[in-house]
């Protein structure tokens, strides 16, 4: 691939990482907000996923189509327990917007 952007055909994930690089759904009233208002899912990712593999890795596991992938990286807080200082992970979060009439069901109900 010599170009920059490559174009979607010659874009290859490998399928093993595309399933790893969704670690877990976020579940808040902040995600929920954002599902209603503009029909993006919330998703906690690896550190070093790009959006196109992000995008690959939805598409690949709930077969729905995706517009666009926003990226948020949040830095860990500083915690302290008594007078020992320990830190929270740095998180990296997919704000994952599906195309019109598709729908993502992550709440486990049976449609």
């Amino acid at each position: 691939m010599s170009r920059v952007n490559p174009t979607p055909a010659e874009r290859k994930f490998d399928e093993g990482r595309l399933m790893s690089v969704l670690v877990a759904p976020v579940v808040s009233e902040k995600a929920t907000h954002v599902a209603d208002k503009t029909n993006a899912v919330t998703f906690k990712v690896l550190q070093n996923a790009t959006k196109p593999e992000i995008k690959a890795a939805v598409e690949l596991m709930f077969k729905v189509e995706v517009q666009g992938v926003s990226v948020v990286n949040t830095k860990g807080k500083t915690k302290r327990f008594g007078r020992s200082v320990g830190r929270r992970d740095n998180v990296r979060k997919a704000y994952v917007t599906l195309k019109p009439g598709q729908e993502l069901n992550l709440s486990g109900e049976a449609a």
